[in-house]
């Protein structure tokens, strides 16, 4: 590279770490005018912006590392975009089962980016096998802690379970009475 290049490549860094800089100043400045709690909002954004590089960094790369750099990247990336969820919304008790958002789906999704941008299609069916089992096991979880166990306090409550009851006793009655009707 040029000396020229050279010094076109390090104004360019420092422009764009100085519009950085300044947002995030306006940002802070924001906070503090307003009397926003800024850093309880933004520190996922610590793990978050790492998680982006790093699966940027793997696209960049053709070699066989760039696969595997990018799962790291998704799973990163995953883990801050579940603490900017739960940070905002005080719901940490969602890591019960959350953890299947960072693996097996995170590694999925990272494996269909990199896949469908590099054009690679066994990578992708691979990639969207572990996000459907991904998911399958967050909803599943999900239910099971926030409905049947209401960990987060959405649970079936004083009267869910008895109802559940009820209903679950009225389709077994019509179950077994349209069995009977059906042989006479």
């Amino acid at each position: 590279m040029s000396k020229s290049g050279e010094t076109q490549t390090v104004r360019r860094s420092n422009a764009v770490l100085g519009g950085a800089l300044i947002v995030l100043g306006i940002v802070f400045l924001l906070g503090q005018l307003f009397d926003i709690r800024v850093g309880h909002f933004i520190w996922p954004f610590f793990v978050i912006v790492p998680g982006v590089f790093l699966f940027f960094l793997a696209l960049s790369l053709d070699a066989p590392a760039g696969e595997p750099l990018s799962i790291v990247g998704s799973i990163i990336t995953m883990v801050g975009l579940l603490f900017f969820y739960q940070s905002i919304t005080g719901h940490w008790e969602s890591w019960s089962y959350a953890w299947a958002l960072v693996a097996p789906t995170a590694p999925g999704l990272g494996q269909i980016l990199y896949g469908t941008l590099k054009g690679r299609p066994e990578t992708v069916k691979t990639g969207k096998d572990l996000t459907r089992v991904g998911l399958a096991i967050f909803v599943v979880a999900a239910v099971f802690f926030e409905l049947i166990i209401g960990i987060g306090g959405f649970g079936l409550g004083r009267f869910g379970w008895p109802l559940l009851l009820i209903v679950l006793g009225v389709l077994l009655l019509m179950r077994n009475l349209g069995l009977s009707w059906r042989k006479v």
